[in-house]
């Protein structure tokens, strides 16, 4: 047993009541003889453990068949080898515990969470889930029709397909532009065989971690780990990761997605952004909170309370493993369009303009500091943090840091992380609304690509 389960303590050092002093809980890793890592936390405030399986496979690996991440994911709860969909979910619901899985743009999870006396009933099920699940035709036929309907559905509401739209214009033709969720035609064209394959080919011990955080004993979880996920097995070499892609803003762009009866505009404006373990990742938070990143930003302030030009205003890094984007975003009236996108990059080169002063950032600071502990309070936002560890190559420096580095943000620190990672020239743009009328000032902003919202896909 020793052999096959070497376990490393990764820290010992529990989480303060006092901010400044916050650290990541104690928390041992492992890896199995065939590959699969393993986190363990234990916290025994509360009678419950969540589990979660984390694969590094999703959108990026979907080639040809946009969404067949995302359906491989959601599939894997629609039964196992062993036990109908019905079987499952009555075994989970009758005791109140929580079953959840889904394909994101790098990653696919399956997690649970339930009261520690049912560990050895329900644990079993999630082990059969990750790797036998069995994905049964007629279960299949179901979900792929919900998500065919809840992309058309999408669809009728700019905001939430407008940051797809803005990812597919930034990195193009690389992997980073696949749509997570798919696109109607390729949805509703896969197969029982394709989501088998992608299974096979992705859910193996050498590609995934599984993280167990809650009240248990080490001794006995290890044994039911080593017991449930020790005789999963890989076939061939484990997959490698490729380059998925950079931003592409050699020129400023626009992208006018045409939505005939809007009566709004939805926009994101900005470029290229930092990955998930950027040095400078904890930073930035600090910065963009005085940008957009809380109700009291430039932004909202400017765009909502000030001019009354839209109800929110919201500026945002969105990580990924290798890179990322930065964006500005929000919604206006139609006929305010043209006055909402030239307040917003107004307010957006106060960053070079006047800069942040000390007393901002101060405010910022604390603002971001006071709300990180809260992110981290319960084992299943604790599994989900070790889970994205895992998937983007973050080290526990950045969270047990993380007061330490915002505390070290200056403002003569921030003026050099605006110019380093804050675009400012080429910015990129995408409109949803009445072509008709906001193509009038596109050109405005950079080169113009005309989009109909109702055509299959996000690009061009």
């Amino acid at each position: 047993m020793k052999k096959l389960f070497c376990i490393a303590l990764t820290g010992a050092v529990a989480a303060s009541a006092q901010a400044a002093e916050f650290k990541l809980p104690a928390f041992e890793t492992a890896k199995l003889a065939n590959g699969l890592t393993v986190y363990m936390m234990e916290r025994h405030d509360v009678p419950l453990v969540a589990v979660r399986a984390v694969v590094k496979a999703g959108a990026v690996n979907d080639g040809r068949q946009a969404g067949l991440a995302n359906l491989t994911g959601d599939g894997v709860l629609l039964g196992s080898a062993r036990h109908s969909k019905a079987q499952i979910d009555e075994a989970f619901d009758f005791r109140g515990a929580v079953l959840a899985a889904g394909g994101g743009v790098e990653q696919s999870t399956v997690a649970a969470n339930f009261a520690r006396k049912d560990t050895d009933t329900l644990l079993p099920l999630f082990a059969e889930l990750v790797q036998q699940p069995s994905f049964e035709a007629a279960e299949l036929d179901k979900l792929r029709a919900r998500k065919v309907n809840g992309l058309k559905q999408a669809k009728e509401s700019p905001r939430q397909v407008v940051g797809t739209y803005y990812r597919a214009m930034l990195f193009g033709n690389s992997a980073y532009a696949n749509p997570a969720t798919g696109t109607i035609n390729s949805l509703a064209a896969l197969k029982q065989d394709d989501v088998k394959a992608f299974h096979h080919a992705y859910f193996r011990p050498d590609n995934a971690a599984l993280v167990v955080v809650g009240d248990f004993d080490p001794a006995d979880m290890r044994k039911k780990v080593e017991t449930l996920f020790g005789q999963w097995k890989a076939e061939g070499p484990a997959p490698q990761r490729a380059d998925y892609g950079k931003v592409q803003a050699d020129k400023a762009r626009v992208w006018v997605v045409n939505k005939s009866d809007a009566i709004e505009t939805t926009f994101m404006i900005g470029g290229a952004g930092i990955a998930r373990n950027d040095p400078d990742y904890v930073p930035l938070q600090v910065l963009n909170t005085v940008l957009g990143g809380r109700f009291t930003s430039w932004l909202n302030d400017e765009l909502r309370v000030n001019s009354g030009l839209t109800y929110g205003a919201n500026s945002s890094f969105s990580t990924l493993s290798q890179s990322g984007t930065f964006s500005i975003s929000s919604f206006t009236a139609l006929p305010k369009t043209e006055a909402a996108l030239d307040l917003a990059l107004k307010t957006y080169d106060r960053l070079w303009s006047k800069g942040i002063d000390k007393a901002t950032l101060d405010s910022a600071k604390a603002y971001v500091k006071g709300q990180f502990p809260p992110r981290f309070e319960t084992s299943e936002q604790l599994a989900s943090l070790l889970g994205d560890m895992y998937a983007n190559d973050v080290g526990r420096a950045q969270i047990d840091n993380f007061m330490k580095d915002v505390d070290s943000v200056t403002p003569e620190r921030a003026k050099q992380l605006v110019e380093k990672h804050f675009p400012r020239k080429n910015l990129q743009m995408v409109l949803v609304g009445k072509a008709s009328e906001i193509g009038k000032i596109a050109a405005k902003y950079g080169e113009v690509s005309n989009l109909e919202i109702t055509a299959d896909g996000f690009t061009p």
